[in-house]
């Protein structure tokens, strides 16, 4: 089965959840189908790999158009990103996307190779209001492309059973064109790893405990609210923010000011390291976190918290999207009540009131060494139980197959 993979991220060019996702699942199918698949990853950037029977090509277009508006300068390189890939593409039995990204290539690819089209839902555009922000009115040109990809495709995998809903309620897909496959976990990579020397190369006291946030700076992943709760937090703890990728300046200012007025009125020492790390140095503070807090508006499944988890570090996390069928409250950590605006603006309804209720839920989780170890050892428990790649590809595959058969 000739396997076409469509994304924008694929590693080195990594920066989020559905470019770790593609990098897992890629890898596993290649490994599921080496004697009968070929694997054909086409993705954003100057990525060159070939091995065995998975290929990645970086795409990169070289025509460069004037451009008028400075925010949408992505939106255009992304459309005509698009077209190479399509014309890259010379036969397929199963195109596959990740992202709105990708949407236009793969519908464009599947009425010239009539092979079936699945999308895999790893966020939705209408749920991302404060994409406007970045994208300015090309943000209705990402929308109305990811529209008219769920209208023309196949198939669909959600990330979670909220997502499946989503797509449902957005899109009216049919629920029998939908399969829930949740996102997986490298259990041989992510594990427990100490090193005190990288944790103090980072200004970091490995003797004192500390609560991390890795993700990047937007309004999505809720980091702001996460600094206004360390005023409410108990004291002799420290905060590592592993915070860069700022979506906006307008976001990058705020994230600043907020630092700084979290410094002033709390004396917990604040850590922030402003850039994404390295995947192994960011397992390592994972490990040695005495909790992950992940207090996300919207977040389809979230994959960061099985990274986590799977480092044996528990998650006190806000109940939006997917993460409820990953973290077992009084198990693997706490889930925090989330009430937004409304249906089109995903902020919290009470700012102050989800900022204090995050803060109550570390503070309650760090007062009991006995229970937050205990927690540890169950999330690393159920990751290894329900969260593999090889779980994932499998049953991805499987859906291929129904595909093509039907």
């Amino acid at each position: 089965m000739e396997i076409v993979i469509l994304t924008r991220e694929y590693p080195p060019h990594t920066y989020g959840g559905a470019g770790v996702h593609v990098e897992y699942l890629t890898r596993e199918l290649a490994a599921l189908g080496r004697n009968e698949d070929q694997i054909k990853v086409l993705c954003f950037g100057d990525q060159h790999i070939n091995e065995g029977n998975l290929t990645v090509t970086g795409i990169s277009s070289e025509f460069q158009p004037p451009f008028q508006e400075p925010r949408h300068r992505g939106f255009m390189n992304t459309l005509l990103n698009n077209v190479v890939m399509v014309g890259t593409i010379q036969r397929a039995d199963i195109i596959h996307c990740h992202t709105w990204y990708s949407h236009l290539a793969g519908v464009l690819a599947k009425q010239i190779s009539e092979a079936p089209l699945v999308l895999s839902t790893h966020s939705l555009e209408p749920h991302r209001p404060w994409k406007e922000e970045q994208l300015g009115t090309a943000y209705r040109g990402s929308s109305w492309i990811e529209k008219t990809a769920y209208e023309n495709s196949d198939g669909v995998i959600a990330v979670s059973q909220a997502m499946k809903k989503d797509v449902q309620d957005l899109y009216h897909v049919a629920s029998d064109k939908i399969r829930v496959i949740h996102n997986g976990i490298d259990l041989r990579e992510y594990q427990f790893t100490h090193d005190d020397t990288l944790i103090r190369s980072f200004d970091i006291d490995p003797e004192k405990p500390f609560v991390l946030f890795v993700g990047r700076i937007t309004r999505q992943k809720g980091i702001i609210h996460l600094v206004n709760a360390i005023r409410y937090l108990n004291s002799g703890i420290q905060v590592v923010l592993c915070a860069g990728a700022p979506d906006t300046e307008e976001i990058s200012y705020e994230m600043e000011q907020a630092v700084e007025k979290a410094k002033k009125e709390s004396d917990i020492p604040i850590v922030w390291i402003p850039r994404v790390l390295p995947k192994n140095e960011v397992i390592t503070l994972y490990s040695h976190a005495a909790l992950f807090v992940c207090p996300s508006v919207y977040e389809p499944f979230g994959i960061i918290n099985l990274e986590a988890m799977a480092c044996e570090t528990p998650v006190v996390a806000s109940a939006v999207g997917g993460i409820p069928e990953i973290v077992v409250p009084e198990e693997t950590g706490l889930l925090v009540p989330f009430e937004a605006v409304n249906q089109n603006n995903f902020e919290p309804k009470n700012p102050e009131k989800f900022s204090r209720d995050l803060a109550e839920a570390v503070n309650r989780v760090l007062s009991n060494e006995e229970k937050l170890h205990f927690m540890g050892r169950k999330s690393r428990e159920r990751v290894e139980k329900y969260f593999s790649w090889q779980s994932v590809a499998r049953r991805t595959r499987e859906f291929y197959e129904d595909l093509r058969k039907n």
